[in-house]
């Protein structure tokens, strides 16, 4: 099974694209409860750094987008317009928005006054529209861009932007190590930057197919947008200045980033901190034996305060039931049978490796405890592990092949555009000193990048 049939048969657990609206996802009660625990530690991540969550409109009139051109030109064609309220035309095209620059700097320009408003720092999770022409996948290809992060920040100067930039880098990397998701930290070249942006920082995943996903971005606006909307601070001395803007952004992306990095052929596998369900009780009967039911309602009973646990009573054969939360990728699997409730025990089987263990009830709490920390370790090394044999290194564009990113050296950022042109794949910079040749030209190399067939 490809890595394309592999996920869009189990990323329907999360999202079903079957809706009559290409692009459009309608989110499952299980995945839904997986987002909102994907989000809610973003969330807390960022409030905890000093942002507050608000929410703007969705849309936006014609001339306000069009206000800032170099942004607007960037979503030229992906833009979704309104023209009518029922059946009259509107007066004013109305744009879904593709991003809340527009939305949101002109009301900054109200908000700040002087310099004891800044820095300010808002995010909002809403959905944005941009017509991807491209073909549509879930989660990592839509027209309508479900539960979009976009934080907004408005700064004193270039060193607290720069603060702020290394900071949400830092939040950012708390956030994917918790979903044990892998990463590389890139910037983008200037041909590939945020339209507006005068720095784009990215966190790019390998997916198992070889190609890289954008999960994560992270930009320096400079002063652009707000000179563009006219948005000034009174300092300390009685001037005025623009402050400098940022602004950072996480999609529905992490999601398949998350159930990418860990999948097998058996389905979901996922971290005990962000399953709908950490824990599946499942009596196992047996035709003649003494009924193990009882016994693993007092374990459900006693567990079920301080874990997501359900227990399975159906009538379906043992070997449906574990499938069904092996697919679901439920982190821990509790079985009670026959021989469990004769010796007061539970096994304990984890998604991720398969392994069993046989523990007492006594100390079932304890043990689960400690699993659960266990398999959050085990599926960040073994994420980063592969993420790690997806890359390899290349001197040469001939070994450039798609199912790996590469590693490669470069001398300036036109031999890395024109290779970039030439072979369609994406190239970044990253934060490493080169010390060979450049794979395009063969001089000495000045910047180590990363290529990759991207999404």
């Amino acid at each position: 099974m490809t890595f394309y049939d592999w996920y869009n048969e189990h990323v329907r657990l999360i999202v079903d694209n079957r809706y009559k609206l290409k692009g459009a996802l309608v989110w499952t009660p299980y995945g839904f409860k997986m987002q909102r625990l994907v989000y809610n530690k973003l969330r807390a991540l960022l409030e905890s750094t000093g942002h507050q969550e608000t929410r703007f409109p969705l849309m936006i009139p014609e001339t306000q987008l069009q206000k800032e051109k170099e942004h607007v030109k960037g979503f030229n064609s992906e833009v979704y317009w309104v023209t009518h309220g029922g059946s009259s035309k509107l007066e004013e095209k109305l744009a879904l928005r593709p991003t809340s620059e527009t939305v949101i700097y002109p009301m900054f320009a109200l908000w700040i006054r002087s310099h004891a408003d800044l820095p300010l720092k808002i995010f909002q999770i809403v959905n944005t529209f941009r017509y991807e022409t491209k073909h549509t996948r879930p989660l990592i290809r839509d027209r309508e861009i479900t539960f979009f992060k976009e934080a907004h920040c408005a700064h004193a100067n270039q060193k607290q932007a720069q603060q702020e930039m290394d900071s949400i880098e830092k939040t950012y990397k708390e956030f994917f190590d918790a979903l044990c998701t892998p990463y590389y930290i890139v910037k983008r070249p200037a041909w590939d930057r945020f339209p507006g942006a005068e720095e784009t920082v990215a966190f790019d995943q390998v997916m198992p197919n070889g190609k890289t996903l954008q999960i994560a971005t992270s930009h320096n606006l400079g002063t652009g947008f707000s000179k563009m909307f006219e948005i000034t601070y009174e300092q300390e001395d009685g001037s005025h200045n623009h402050p400098v803007l940022t602004c950072h952004g996480i999609s529905g992306r992490c999601i398949a980033g998350l159930i990418s990095a860990h999948g097998d052929e058996r389905g979901l596998v996922l971290p005990p901190e962000f399953a709908p369900v950490q824990i599946a009780v499942v009596p196992v009967i047996f035709k003649n034996k003494e009924d193990p039911t009882k016994t693993a309602e007092k374990v459900f009973d006693s567990i079920k305060e301080r874990w997501r646990a359900v227990i399975d009573k159906t009538d379906e054969t043992p070997g449906a039931k574990y499938y069904r939360w092996e697919q679901q990728g439920v982190p821990i699997r509790v079985e009670l049978g026959p021989r469990e409730v004769k010796e007061n025990k539970a096994l304990l089987v984890r998604r991720d490796t398969g392994e069993k263990k046989s523990v007492a009830l006594s100390s079932l709490d304890k043990e689960l405890e400690k699993l659960a920390k266990n398999i959050t370790e085990t599926m960040h090394e073994k994420a980063w592990e592969k993420q790690k044999s997806l890359t390899k290194k290349a001197t040469n564009p001939k070994q450039l092949k798609d199912g790996f990113t590469y590693e490669v050296e470069v001398c300036s950022e036109e031999c890395a555009k024109n290779l970039e042109e030439k072979l369609e794949y994406r190239g970044n910079i990253v934060g490493k000193k080169a010390k060979g040749k450049c794979i395009a030209c063969g001089k000495p190399a000045k910047s180590v990048g990363l290529m990759s067939n991207a999404y």
